[in-house]
């Protein structure tokens, strides 16, 4: 009579994971000390030095529908942008103006960390964010984009999405949408006293009158002990304190933002931001540098 073996329990076995599967562990239940442990060799878990960015591309007019469109990958961090625009009667209060309108969806397609519903809060707050930022550096003025004194002006949608989500998500939006906003075309656009109508003359474009285009680079600081610029979607959620510095063609700030009451130990919180600072600076000039190749 055949004699039943019974197979070891992985569950209740005494030998401890090997390899892959045991930093995987590790990483999930000690997330600090799996990125100490990176840090204190001079690495980061992605293979980067500490100082240093990912690498990014920008390919513009992905999306025929729109007026302009970018696509931006940073990293594993996805975003495409699409800029779409309508004629609508300027307001009463400013019969000067046009509109322009940011958002930045964060969908549950990105990643498992969102949920189908509602916009997240971090998507809500990356476009105010986003606003804020196209305001202060009156990227699109808004006197520049009236057709008839208060009778007709452009409405600027900008729609940014985000297709694969691997942190520092804002920084790759602001890319797309300057990348988008230098790719986007009007047709010209003449209003009629007397039919009280606008027309569109599909075949005469022309680019939208942009002033300061900023850019953001943004830092995230670790036990108050390192400043680490571009973080992933890993190392985020373990940067409590954050700096993001936009700034313009010339180096001057658009918009700059601290979160959190941490710093670096020795140092003073003024050193700390001249630091970011002039990080900031290199890195945007080298997106600055991938941005014109799309010219």
């Amino acid at each position: 009579m055949a004699t039943a073996v019974q197979q070891p329990d992985a569950s209740s076995s005494s030998e401890p994971l090997a390899g892959p599967s045991a930093a995987a562990v590790f990483k999930r239940l000690h997330p600090d000390q799996y990125l100490t442990r990176f840090l204190d060799q001079g690495y980061r878990p992605d293979g980067r030095r500490l100082d240093a960015w990912r690498d990014v591309s920008v390919n513009v007019g992905s999306i025929a529908t729109a007026d302009g469109s970018a696509l931006v990958r940073m990293g594993d961090t996805t975003m495409v942008c699409g800029v779409k625009a309508e004629i609508a009667e300027p307001s009463g209060s400013a019969p000067d103006e046009g509109f322009v309108v940011p958002n930045i969806d964060l969908p549950a397609l990105c990643s498992p960390k969102f949920k189908p519903g509602p916009p997240v809060d971090e998507a809500q707050a990356m476009s105010n964010w986003l606003n804020d930022l196209l305001v202060s550096s009156r990227t699109l003025p808004p006197t520049s984009l009236v057709i008839a004194p208060g009778k007709a002006a452009w409405s600027i949608y900008i729609d940014v999405v985000c297709i694969n989500y691997d942190g520092n998500a804002y920084d790759a939006a602001v890319l797309a949408v300057m990348a988008a906003l230098r790719n986007t075309r009007l047709p010209r656009a003449t209003y009629s006293d007397e039919t009280m109508q606008t027309t569109c003359d599909a075949s005469d474009k022309f680019p939208l009158p942009l002033g300061r285009i900023p850019l953001a680079c943004s830092f995230g600081i670790f036990q108050s002990s390192h400043v680490l610029p571009d973080p992933t979607a890993f190392e985020q959620p373990l940067l409590p304190t954050t700096i993001t510095v936009a700034l313009d063609e010339e180096g001057r700030a658009c918009g700059v933002r601290h979160e959190g009451l941490g710093g670096v130990a020795g140092k003073s919180g003024a050193s700390v931001l001249d630091e970011a600072w002039s990080a900031a600076e290199a890195r945007a000039k080298e997106l600055r540098h991938v941005l014109e190749e799309q010219s």
